[in-house]
């Protein structure tokens, strides 16, 4: 029995978890948030939500309640008068507040302050004032018409549009609102409008289209200014053929857009410009745009100032009115996606005459940018590959096994750039990106190329990190950075497979690494806006399909519980993590309908409905067990989600059905008497076990046969996608940590260190590396492990009684294959860290949780105490025997345990 002897508190003074946010003197709040973002512009939601955090590092440091004002003044907001919405004091220290005010109106400014009463009483002064801006709110508020150039879906050349209006007042502000179907790059007088890449997110086009707000006041000028539109294809005009059939979708049309440009003058007068047949139009530079393939461009084409003043644009033509592309014209209120590194070229080699091998030593996601001189009509070809072949060219064998191509015009991963003859030339894909490490520039005429040519930018949804991990495992640390790498390689405005050979939204992988993705990134507003792609994508009769968005692919195969599954983990995971129920409760019929769609085919509680545990190292799992499984979990969740909303006949029946499915499972695959489930593979009792199939009298005996099978298999994983996700979980948290860890941690095949010692900086497809198919190079489908050093190792884990870490669960696991190891996390209230290290024999682990938050913290060990330096005894630590350990409630602070034995 562990037992904990003079336990004690240790108390650091300084503000723990605002190392990030500088010097804080005061104790307002900071980190003002709306809608998980920023001041944003554009917010479309009637009841936006509110978080911020405590600015203090203070012990036991906790909100006992709030006043927030909101009003459309920013000084009166700032002196704590709100004419839109007072809350007056609310009792409440928990995250999200949801906005109760007056109906906001369309386009408007929002400026917002917060005062908090803190534990002792005390009030803080008002925090800095914040704003949001509502955009359209509906789609009944255009003004401006859809317009095209053609309509002609085999037309290649992407079209320029312009519109030429005068300024001449003083401006206070100008709003630009754009709507595309396709994308776009938008300027202004000659200037690009931000840094967004890839404008608008892919949606299910003619059911939802996205739009974006800019604030383009500092882009105005007095006199003549003129408006640049550039659209690309994207995924609405695909003009690639690939297994998928994505040329094929039922929404494939030309290009087309609409906008709208509100300029409002500092004497309250107001313009509007809006798209419409005066606007005019021309092809462009970009001969080509795939988002699948790549990007052709002939800059001989070029029309220097085309999107300036004073451009001569007689030769343009008027465009076509068109329809929009469906009725639900919504604002994209997420992280966009942006050049978020760039990196240099770490060698270039010389093949040939005109060819040249660019390594960028790391596999990424992104695009290349060339800087050349050459003559007018030399044109270079850039072939972006991940491996390359025994000659030591690119190789695209790996990624190009699903393109069908028409001829040769289109070839895979490879720009084309056709110079002008002009003096230095730069090219960058707008409207592509791809998978890649090397780059083979060839050119049709001599060329002098250097390090310095070309360089490479790592493009992904621009979420903010969350977490971040250290330890004294150097390939752990690899380990760690490369799913982190695969992760935001396949994060593009919904989460995908690969970023070369399919860029599709998979179901499964997605599932599968949601816990990986919301330890380490705050990816909420990503994962809203694809789950409201799956309730775009859901048949009448609760159907999903495999990939989201899809063109009508996908509703045939691989669409069962196992995959799609993502229409109940993910909205339970980020209530989880942020303690936020809105995505839940959007979803709520979604998961009932999908649930019932399951029950309609299954088979007395049981269901061979998916795809199953996909690509295993050796042995195969039962699709019956593993669906089943998924089954059970969406039923579970249902039950939870529908209990939370009060729907009690709902609870009662859908908790009702999870208990049938798991006496079922157990019925035909569990043996009683051996606590063995089917055949006894790492997968069968690992999923058994981590999903609450087992009956807790057999939990012990389940969890010592897949110890001694995983030992039977020299500690190394049997597993395919879905037993990735459960072996490691259900070894460290059944009482076999350093199993788990041994495993997690082998450096020898089959293993996720295998990859990193071979030279990996991404995750694989395929456990071995030179598989035959299935053997991309950065897929994020087998990074579970990235999780599980959070929960095993960390220990950290979201409390579901009070959700979004309001109360951590803190369950470390001191493993002796490491020395040291650290893992922090950022919630919507804070940062906290827990970290371990040995000395002299003993385990020193300190945690620190932040301000207005608690921590339940399980520890193990002979002996336990406290750091005798500067210790003060207090009241806000308190131990209990529980079991065979003790448990520590703590709030705020920073504490440093010495654990022995």
């Amino acid at each position: 029995m562990y037992r904990i002897q003079n336990l004690f508190l240790l108390i650091f003074a300084l503000p723990f978890f605002l190392s990030c946010q500088g010097a804080v003197t005061s104790e307002e709040p900071i980190n003002l948030r709306c809608e998980y973002l920023t001041n944003p512009l554009g917010i479309d939601v009637p009841a936006p939500r509110f978080t911020w955090q405590m600015a203090t590092g203070r012990q036991g440091a906790s909100q006992m309640a709030y006043q927030l004002f909101v009003g459309t003044d920013p000084a009166e907001v700032a002196s704590g008068k709100g004419k839109v919405w007072e809350t007056g004091k609310v009792t409440s220290s928990t995250f999200p507040v949801i906005y109760g005010g007056k109906t906001l109106t369309p386009r408007t400014r929002y400026y917002w302050s917060v005062k908090i009463e803190d534990e002792k009483g005390n009030w803080s002064g008002l925090s800095e004032t914040a704003f949001f801006e509502t955009g359209m709110v509906h789609a009944g508020n255009w003004r401006g018409h859809w317009i095209t150039d053609s309509y002609d879906t085999g037309l290649k050349q992407a079209p320029y549009y312009r519109k030429k209006f005068s300024v001449e007042k003083k401006v206070q502000s100008a709003r630009a609102y754009i709507a595309v179907a396709g994308l776009y790059e938008l300027s202004l007088n000659g200037s690009r409008v931000g840094d967004h890449r890839l404008d608008p997110m892919y949606t299910r086009f003619d059911r939802r289209n996205l739009y974006v707000t800019y604030d383009v006041t500092s882009l105005l000028k007095e006199g003549e200014n003129v408006t640049g539109v550039l659209l690309g294809n994207g995924w609405y005009n695909h003009q690639s053929t690939a297994v998928w059939f994505f040329d094929k979708a039922p929404w494939r049309a030309r290009p087309k857009f609409c906008m709208e440009l509100h300029i409002r003058y500092e004497d309250g007068s107001t313009d509007l410009v809006v798209t419409d047949q005066n606007w005019k139009t021309s092809l462009s530079p970009v001969i080509f745009n795939s988002i699948y393939t790549a990007e052709h461009y002939d800059a001989r084409l070029e029309q220097p100032g085309w999107d300036a003043p004073g451009f001569d644009d007689s030769k343009w033509k008027s465009p076509f009115k068109t329809g929009a592309p469906s009725s639900l014209i919504t604002s994209q209120s997420l992280h966009p996606i942006r050049n978020v590194e760039e990196i240099a070229a770490k060698s270039v080699k010389q093949l040939g005459p005109r060819t040249w091998l660019f390594d960028f030593g790391r596999n990424i996601a992104g695009v290349t940018r060339i800087r050349v001189s050459g003559n007018s009509g030399c044109e270079i070809r850039l072939k972006h590959a991940e491996r390359l072949d025994e000659k030591g060219y690119a190789d695209l064998s790996n990624i190009d096994v699903h393109y069908r191509p028409v001829g040769d015009s289109d070839p895979f991963q490879t720009d084309i750039f056709i110079l002008s003859g002009k003096g230095e030339e730069s090219f960058m894909p707008r409207f592509n990106y791809k998978g890649f490490q090397f780059v083979e520039v060839t050119s049709t005429q001599p060329l002098d190329l250097s390090e310095k040519s070309l360089v490479a930018y790592f493009m992904h949804s621009d979420v903010p990190p969350a977490g971040s991990i250290r330890s004294s495992n150097p390939t752990l640390d690899k380990m760690w950075q490369a799913a982190n790498t695969s992760y935001l390689s396949n994060l593009f405005g919904y989460p995908t497979d690969c970023p070369q050979r399919e860029k599709n939204g998979w179901t499964g992988d997605a599932q599968i690494n949601i816990e990986t993705g919301l330890y380490n990134f705050d990816g909420i507003t990503v994962y809203e806006k694809w789950l409201a792609d799956h309730r775009d994508e859901q048949q009448p009769n609760g159907v999903l399909p495999a990939i989201i968005p899809t063109n009508g692919w996908g509703y045939h195969w691989a669409n069962g519980p196992d995959w799609t599954s993502t229409i109940a983990l993910i909205p339970w995971n980020i209530y989880l993590f942020y303690g936020d129920s809105r995505l839940l409760s959007d979803c709520y019929d979604n998961i009932r309908r999908y649930v019932e769609s399951v029950e309609r085919t299954s088979n007395d509680g049981l269901t061979s409905w998916g795809l199953g545990d996909w690509v295993p190292v050796k042995s195969v799992t039962p699709k019956e067990f593993t669906s089943s499984i998924y089954y059970y979990v969406d039923a579970s969740i249902l039950a939870k989600a529908a209990k939370l909303f009060g729907k009690r006949e709902d609870a009662e029946k859908y908790r009702a059905l999870a208990l049938k499915i798991k006496e079922a499972i157990n019925r035909k695959y569990l043996n009683p008497e051996t606590g063995m489930y089917g055949s006894g593979l790492q997968t069968e009792l690992s999923a058994a076990l981590m999903w609450g199939i087992v009956p807790d009298s057999l939990t012990g005996k389940v969890a010592k046969n897949l110890a001694d099978r995983v030992i039977a298999d020299d500690s190394h994983i049997d597993v395919g996608l879905l037993g990735s996700k459960t072996i490691l979980n259900a070894l460290s948290e059944n009482g076999y940590p350093g199993l788990a860890a041994t495993v997690a941690l082998q450096e020898t095949f089959p293993s996720w260190g295998w990859w990193i010692v071979n030279g990996a900086t991404t995750f694989y497809e395929n456990w071995p590396i030179d598989a035959a198919r299935d053997i991309s190079m950065n897929h994020i489908m087998f990074g579970e492990v990235s999780a599980w050093f959070y929960k095993a190792l960390g220990g950290i884990f979201p409390d579901e009684a009070q959700p979004g870490f309001k109360n951590v669960i803190l369950r470390p696991h001191f493993v002796e294959q490491l020395d040291h190891f650290g893992a922090s996390y950022t919630s919507v209230y804070g940062t906290l860290t827990s970290s371990w290290k040995r000395e002299e024999g003993k385990i020193r682990y300190e945690v620190v949780i932040p301000a207005n938050t608690t921590a339940t913290i399980f520890l193990e060990g002979n002996k336990v105490t406290l750091d005798q330096k500067d210790v003060l005894k207090s009241n806000f630590l308190k131990a209990k025997q529980e079991g065979k350990g003790f448990v520590v409630d703590a709030t705020a602070g920073t504490y440093l345990f010495v654990v022995e034995g």
